[in-house]
């Protein structure tokens, strides 16, 4: 049942990318425009995510343990390393450059296009590259 709601909320979170327009890099590299033609439409979206989460966290805590595991399993880790900052770096330097972030990119597979495919590449790349740098692996 697990792997089910996994997907189950995979598809809703890409709908709801895909409804909101942020599967358009032209919207992101937009909003990133403040300078320019900026389109503040990524502020909504992230607006209704922060109240969505808001409210939804509340109502999950109230419940002590979640519907499909026996705990919680928070993060316990608080510090910034390298690793950490490197990537949020190169997340965000990605994100500016071509407009896609992981969420959009997959939700965006059925119009799949060349700078599409080559962003795909180059997170595969790059998530290959992270586990075999990676001390822990």
């Amino acid at each position: 049942m697990k792997p089910v709601a996994g997907y189950l909320a995979g598809l809703l979170f890409g709908l709801g990318l895909a409804l909101s327009g942020m599967t358009d890099p032209a919207r992101v590299i937009g909003f990133l425009d403040v300078a320019g033609a900026w389109d503040p439409t990524l502020i909504f979206v992230l607006g209704g995510a922060v109240v969505t989460t808001f409210i939804g966290y509340r109502l999950v805590w109230r419940r002590g343990t979640p519907l499909l595991a026996g705990r919680f399993q928070l993060p316990t880790r608080r510090d910034l390393d390298a690793r950490l900052l490197g990537g949020a770096a190169l997340f965000g330097i990605g994100w500016g450059l071509s407009g896609y972030c992981p969420g959009p990119a997959v939700a965006s597979l059925p119009g799949l296009s060349g700078p599409l495919a080559a962003f795909l590449a180059a997170m595969v790349v790059g998530w290959w590259l992270a586990r075999r740098l990676s001390p822990a692996h």
